[in-house]
């Protein structure tokens, strides 16, 4: 396969700051159109089914505003005794989930779909991370729930953030539990026929 004549933009359709962060850190400066796709919408018992569907529909929902663009949808979930669990929707719920995840291994699982609109191709791929939790104390949970991170965050807990205090270990993508795996947007964009650095600003 030929390499395209021309690069695109780059589209992320996520309000995630902490994916926008991991985009910047490897040069890219991604056009931010949030999807607000209804993630209740999908539903699956199959975690690596649900996120590639999820930031599937992220990723078609914006792709037709844009001409010449690879457009990224992404989605994460946590997945603990065979129970999925995206962001809590109260610290109540935060703080069950935390007596349920301690001291467990859980297995963070991000969809990662690119859409190359110039090429009308898309790519879909899901990375798995294995993660290990501390045994955290009743008194450590809910002081970390009230500091208002876990309700932003697939699994209560973010790695890049004050909850990587609470992961004694992980096995797989460091980046993937931040939100997206860089080595596979790499190797997906390869698929393409891109290089990440065809994305550098100058």
């Amino acid at each position: 396969m030929g390499v395209p004549q021309f690069v695109p933009q780059f589209v992320l359709a996520s309000a995630s700051p902490a994916r926008r962060r991991l985009l910047q850190t490897i040069g890219i400066e991604p056009v931010v159109s949030v999807s607000h796709f209804d993630e209740s919408q999908v539903q699956s018992r199959d975690p690596v089914l649900l996120v590639q569907i999820l930031a599937q529909r992220k990723a078609e929902r914006i792709a037709p505003k844009f001409e010449s663009a690879v457009v990224m949808g992404c989605d994460s979930v946590l997945a603990v005794n065979g129970e999925i669990h995206g962001k809590p929707a109260s610290p109540e719920e935060a703080i069950s989930r935390w007596h349920e995840m301690r001291g467990q291994i859980g297995d963070l699982l991000t969809g990662h779909v690119l859409i190359d609109t110039s090429q009308n191709r898309m790519i879909v791929k899901c990375q798995i991370t294995k993660v290990y939790f501390a045994n955290a104390s009743d008194s450590e949970i809910r002081t970390y729930v009230a500091t208002g991170e876990p309700l932003n965050c697939a699994g209560a807990f973010a790695l890049e953030g004050k909850g990587s205090v609470f992961v004694e270990k992980i096995e797989g993508c460091h980046s993937n539990v931040i939100g997206l795996s860089l080595p596979l947007l790499r190797h997906m964009l390869a698929d393409l026929g891109y290089s990440v650095s065809d994305f550098w600003k100058p």
